[in-house]
């Protein structure tokens, strides 16, 4: 598990993970904590002394890939079960994934996420990461009771020997980590499963702001998954910055050009009849106290998603045709790569 000033979270988190119907002598936990400063590592501590199973390591430059890195040099079981301080796993979530590999249904196992608000704001977004109009083909956030082979999962169970053929996970990548490591696994011949048994929760972001940040995020690092494994993308994955492209673009021809005007409000309304629709589907299943929340959550998705795409293509515009390989940087090094942030908003 990766932490960084997660102290609001991670007592919830690792109480899910201690609960496994596993058996606890045949169960490591290893946390890899981001130097917080919150009272995250205190909390570790705390539970330390009543869980003696749990390991605790430092990662100094505070990104997912570092953390994961580290835990995995610590790691000594046969499988490698990797969570998050954001989820909660199902009681039986570690015990169904090793009965899914050693069943040899694929080489990298997860399941369906349910995701959850912690605020009203929260509920609103997390109903629209769970629809297919906000958060697009994403199989792990909008199928439930199917068992299929994906792209990606998150919070997946590997076999040790699997990690070890595959290699650490890429340092470069503050975002993104998972989706391009099982890219480079099934780019090795493997498969990732979907359990329709295989169940968690993750709790979204409460705030706009935060909602931003992440999604913006996710948008710049994957210009790097495309530029290492470009026959891994989905043509739904470069719709947003399509959608922000056009959307600027007419956007800055309107004042001058006829036809700018036109397409600037073809494509305004059609997003607005497309998110209205969107936001009545998910209100009638959610909650129709939410459905003022609702649009802002949808455009949020997809406007900072676009964005950080088209930042992303312009900050790494000579990166193409470079090596696919797993990175690591240099400590100092690693900041360097952090994409732009907005006044106030949280890291971590």
């Amino acid at each position: 598990m990766p932490v960084r000033n997660e102290a609001a979270h991670i007592g919830r988190a690792l109480g899910a993970v201690f609960a496994q119907d596993y058996p606890a002598d045949r169960l490591e936990v290893v946390v890899a904590d981001g130097l917080s400063t919150d009272g995250t590592r205190e909390r570790l501590e705390e539970l330390r002394s009543r869980h003696p199973n749990l390991k605790v390591v430092d990662n100094p430059r505070g990104i997912a890939p570092t953390a994961l890195n580290a835990a995995l040099r610590e790691a000594g079981g046969e499988i490698i079960v990797r969570v998050d301080g954001h989820c909660e796993i199902a009681t039986d979530y570690v015990r169904r994934c090793v009965g899914h590999l050693r069943a040899g249904s694929a080489e990298a196992v997860g399941g369906s996420v349910t995701t959850l608000g912690e605020n009203a704001l929260g509920e609103a977004i997390a109903l629209a990461m769970s629809s297919r109009f906000g958060v697009g083909g994403s199989a792990f956030r909008t199928v439930q009771g199917r068992t299929l082979l994906v792209d990606t999962v998150p919070f997946p169970a590997y076999p040790r020997e699997v990690l070890d053929r595959t290699g650490p996970f890429d340092e470069e990548l503050v975002r993104d980590q998972d989706d391009e490591y099982n890219y480079r696994l099934r780019k090795g011949g493997g498969r990732v499963l979907l359990a329709h048994d295989v169940q968690s929760r993750y709790y979204s972001r409460g705030s706009w702001t935060g909602l931003w940040r992440q999604y913006f995020q996710y948008g710049y690092w994957k210009v790097r998954v495309l530029q290492k494994h470009p026959r891994q993308m989905k043509a739904r994955q470069f719709v947003p910055a399509l959608f922000v492209a056009a959307l600027g673009g007419s956007a800055a021809a309107a004042p001058f050009v006829p036809l700018g005007r036109a397409a600037l409000l073809a494509i305004v309304g059609a997003y607005a009849a497309g998110n209205g629709a969107a936001t009545l589907r998910a209100a009638r299943a959610g909650g129709w106290r939410l459905a003022r929340m609702l649009p802002g959550a949808f455009s949020i998705l997809h406007l900072s998603y676009g964005s950080g795409f088209l930042v992303g293509l312009a900050r790494f515009w000579n990166r193409w045709g470079g090596d696919a390989s797993p990175q690591a940087l240099p400590a100092p090094a690693a900041a360097l790569y952090d994409a732009p942030r907005l006044p106030g908003a949280r890291k971590g």
